[in-house]
């Protein structure tokens, strides 16, 4: 799965980078898109994404969307007294 088919405000993991163009692979990791790391979809507009990683937010076309693989989604661990109740 990729950012394209992913749900929105749902964290996932970065599992890998297939770029066609090593250009594009570099701009990813300068963005940290890198596997093993966390990223959620914010906003889907037309073929304009925009994404979270590392809490700061990025505008990212269509091609370098489809060119993240992802796991996922992630499940956070519950806290607090309602993370509690059975």
């Amino acid at each position: 799965m990729n950012i394209t088919r992913c749900e929105l405000h749902t964290e996932y993991l970065i599992d890998s980078i297939l770029a066609s163009e090593e250009d594009m692979k570099e701009f990813l990791f300068t963005l940290g898109c890198y596997p093993g790391e966390r990223i959620i979809l914010i906003s889907r507009l037309a073929s304009i994404y925009i994404i979270n990683i590392k809490n700061a937010r990025y505008s990212i076309d269509k091609d370098l969307a489809e060119a993240i693989c992802l796991r996922g989604p992630t499940e956070r661990p519950s806290t607090g007294l309602m993370g509690k109740v059975v």
